[in-house]
């Protein structure tokens, strides 16, 4: 299995990014996927979350309404479009897929780098 994220960058404040998750090796409308990020010297927090369909989302309150997560299960990949981005969001983003909506997260990906400038 391998979730690989791509769309990282280094981007004003104010701007928009859209990360992309690409899914193999696994069946992957069966997850539920998401989000999570870790500043520099800080934990893992979660970002957001979509189940089966993109009506059917969760988000942290600090991006919720800036964030959108959707997914493409035809293309097994899940995005994160972020807008009015600001420099604590700064943060290596990584997505994770838990099996049936879980709760434990079985696969992760290796992260990509999103930096805020002010």
């Amino acid at each position: 299995v391998q979730l690989v994220e791509s769309g990282g960058g280094l981007v004003q404040a104010g701007g928009s990014l859209r990360l992309s998750c690409a899914a193999s090796g696994l069946t992957f409308s069966h997850y539920e996927m998401s989000w999570f990020r870790q500043a520099p010297g800080k934990e893992r927090v979660f970002v957001a979350s979509v189940r089966w369909t993109n009506e059917d989302t969760s988000y942290s309150n600090s991006v919720a309404d800036r964030f959108t997560i959707s997914r493409d299960n035809a293309k097994n990949t899940v995005y994160l479009q972020m807008n009015s981005l600001r420099p604590e969001d700064t943060a290596i983003y990584y997505c994770a897929a838990a099996f049936m909506s879980s709760g434990n997260y079985n696969y992760w990906g290796q992260g990509t780098q999103v930096t805020v400038s002010s």
